[in-house]
């Protein structure tokens, strides 16, 4: 078989999927309910935030809080301050790929 095949959650649940991981990029799905997120920290990579469904709300440096509803994709640079958090009702389910994948990861 050519192909390789990955699979994600389809959960409600909170979750950190690190489902690619390699030298080329880093594939992870991300599932957050009302207030759950991710700490501050910033961005160790180019990363591209596709939001599959629910309201993303980001703060990027030291803009205001942004949000971005479901099919909107964000292209964040490196080495940007990133606040990611969902303050709304309905989960929030993102994609989140880091290309070029960062040099200093460690899975």
């Amino acid at each position: 078989m050519v192909e390789k095949i990955y699979n994600y959650s389809t959960t409600d649940d909170k979750a950190v999927e690190k489902i690619i991981m390699d030298e080329n990029i880093n594939y992870i799905h991300m599932v957050f309910n009302k207030n759950e997120g991710m700490p501050e920290h910033y961005s160790n990579s180019n990363v591209y935030m596709t939001v599959l469904r629910g309201t993303l709300s980001i703060q990027l440096d030291e803009q205001e809080v942004h949000e971005y509803l479901k099919g909107h994709i964000l292209e964040i640079p490196y080495k940007t301050k990133m606040n990611v958090n969902n303050l709304h009702d309905e989960t929030l389910e993102l994609i989140v790929i880091k290309a070029p994948a960062p040099k200093n990861y460690v899975e």
